[in-house]
């Protein structure tokens, strides 16, 4: 059986790290290689990651350079032929690899293969925070590197993750897969359970926003400069 590496960018990820690492340990698909890649945290995201070490749970650590950074290091330590991402405080399903993979397996034109995203809010939000930060209802198709399994040539084909961002590090490196034309399927099926809670990097960060829109003028800039 092929491979999975699944990378964890964590940072002060303690309270929620444990449960992510499960989420990946669940699914039936072996072999899998977990990286925990450590942005500097000053918590116990070490001892939480070390207590995982005899499931194939490695860990990395880095000087604090957000979460660009932390999944490039991570990256750096792959070898498997099928890459997976999770943030910390989110959780797999169960089903996941299942319903993902075999469908990059039967056709190797299949770059990278998404799922349906389903939201959920802790409890300390409260309800008014809880309607501020609108917490989805239901499942929705969302490309998230949560969400993907991507064969790891097609993922090093368009490149590591922009270190420079602090949040949309994944739009950014969307935009250009699909200026790499990735071929890509999205599975009805819930693949990745999102926590909202007070501490999300779109609310820690909300002032860092814009560059998701510096991100699209890059990727307009680049076609334009290519339709010349």
């Amino acid at each position: 059986m092929p491979l999975v590496s699944v990378v964890i960018p964590a940072y002060n990820a303690e309270a929620y790290l444990a449960e992510a690492i499960e989420s990946v340990l669940t699914q039936a698909h072996r072999p899998l290689e977990i990286i925990v890649a450590d942005d500097g945290s000053t918590d116990d995201t070490a001892g939480v990651a070390a207590r995982y070490a005899a499931d194939g749970v490695h860990r990395v650590w880095g000087q604090n350079g957000g979460t660009a950074a932390a999944l490039n290091h991570g990256l750096g330590e792959v070898h498997g032929e099928y890459l997976a991402f999770l943030d910390a405080d989110d959780l797999w399903t169960p089903e996941k690899l299942h319903v993902q993979l075999p469908l990059l397996e039967a056709s190797s034109e299949v770059d990278a293969v998404f799922g349906l995203v389903e939201g959920f809010a802790t409890p300390e939000l409260g309800d008014a925070l809880t309607k501020l930060i609108h917490v989805p209802d239901g499942a929705n198709p969302w490309y998230c590197k949560g969400s993907m399994l991507i064969r790891a040539s097609s993922f090093f084909n368009v490149g590591h993750f922009a270190a420079g961002l602090q949040v949309g590090d994944f739009i950014e490196w969307y935009l250009r897969a699909q200026e790499k034309q990735l071929k890509t399927l999205v599975v009805d099926e819930v693949v990745l359970r999102r926590r909202y809670h007070q501490r999300n990097q779109g609310i820690v960060k909300r002032d860092c926003r814009i560059e998701y829109v510096r991100s699209l003028k890059a990727a307009l800039d680049r076609r334009r400069k290519q339709a010349l």
